[in-house]
C-alpha cells in the first residue's frame, strides 16, 4: 500500500471541535511508522482549537463547493469560507504525498464519506459527503471512512 492521507483526530491529535481526538490505533500506527500523514482539514482552514461544533445546512460537501449550502456553527456563524480553505489545502496535502488512500472522520462535516450530521446540531445523521471528501473525490482520490478502513487492515 502506497501512501496515507489521514485525518489526524484518527491518529489520536486533540484537533477535533471539542478540543478531543477519535484515536484509532492501527491509524496512530500507520503515522508513527511513516507510513500516512495526518492532516486536519478543519484547522488547516484556519479553525481553533476548541471551537462550537458546525454541521453544513442546505445540503452536503459537493452543494457547498458548488455555493448551493454552507456550514455554519452552532452559534450560527458561517464557516463555509474556513471549510472550503482547509479543503484546497488538504487536496494540496494530498496531492504532495500522491495519497492512494485518504481515511477521513465519518460524520464530519469536512471529512465524512457516506454519512454528515444534518444540520440541526440533534445529532440526526443524512447520506452525504463533507467539504474535504467532496473535493477530494472531484480530484480522484479515493476516500474512505475509519469504519471502512478497519476492514481492510
Amino acid at each position: 500500500m502506497g501512501r496515507i492521507l489521514v485525518s489526524a483526530c484518527l491518529a489520536g491529535v486533540n484537533c477535533k471541535y471539542s478540543g478531543g481526538h477519535n484515536l484509532v490505533p492501527a491509524i496512530a500506527e500507520l503515522v508513527a511508522k511513516g507510513k500516512a500523514v495526518p492532516v486536519c482539514p478543519e484547522t488547516l482552514g484556519g479553525l481553533k482549537i476548541p471551537r462550537p461544533p458546525a454541521e453544513i445546512q442546505g445540503g452536503d460537501g459537493r452543494d457547498v463547493l458548488a455555493g448551493r449550502a454552507r456550514v455554519v456553527d452552532k452559534e450560527g456563524k458561517d464557516v463555509t469560507a474556513a471549510f472550503l480553505r482547509g479543503a484546497a489545502a488538504t487536496l494540496a496535502k494530498a496531492r504532495e504525498i500522491e495519497a492512494e488512500l485518504v481515511v477521513l472522520k465519518e460524520k464530519s462535516p469536512s471529512c465524512g464519506s457516506k454519512f454528515i450530521y444534518d444540520g440541526t446540531f440533534t445529532g440526526t445523521k443524512r447520506p452525504g459527503f463533507g467539504v474535504t471528501t467532496a473535493l477530494l473525490r472531484e480530484h480522484g482520490f479515493r476516500v474512505i471512512s475509519e469504519e471502512e478502513f478497519a476492514f481492510k487492515v
